[in-house]
């Protein structure tokens, strides 16, 4: 099972359990054959604005950043890497969407995951075997596939 580190620091206060965020990630790395460690950050709008600008060179908030970690070769460390997430775009996309909150939360943390595995969107191939490594996971925990009604 993989070991979280969850960091609240999102003043909003409709966020996910403990252990809701572990089923989401126990959902998406299962089949990883060792035990990893996560950092999941939970932040408001400023601190991802900042975070996205710095790293992605865009600005204003996204819903998720993934920070994929490799190790040297001389450090045994499985840590997979840091998800920040941003609660309120979250909460404003499920919203926005008629989504539920819950259900975006899951596909979000998936999403996030899925790049630290390795996983992009950068063009039409790589976005839709993404896309459907999600729908997959998402329906292995009873949620519909998010892309339908887009």
């Amino acid at each position: 099972m993989p070991n979280i580190n969850i960091q609240r620091v999102s003043k909003c206060t409709n966020l996910p359990t403990d252990a809701q965020l572990q089923y989401w990630v126990n959902a998406t790395i299962r089949e990883l054959p060792e035990q990893y460690k996560l950092v999941i950050r939970i932040v408001d709008a400023e601190e991802i604005s900042e975070l996205n600008q710095q790293y992605r060179f865009k600005s204003g908030a996204t819903n998720v950043l993934s920070f994929p970690f490799e190790a040297p070769e001389y450090l045994q460390l499985n840590l997979i890497g840091d998800l920040v997430v941003c609660a309120s775009v979250i909460e404003a996309e499920a919203k926005t969407q008629a989504k539920d909150l819950w259900e975006h939360w899951a596909h979000i943390i998936i999403h996030g995951i899925l790049h630290l595995l390795g996983y992009d969107h950068q063009n039409n191939v790589d976005s839709e075997i993404m896309e459907a490594k999600e729908i997959l996971l998402l329906k292995t925990i009873n949620i519909n596939n998010p892309y339908e009604e887009m």
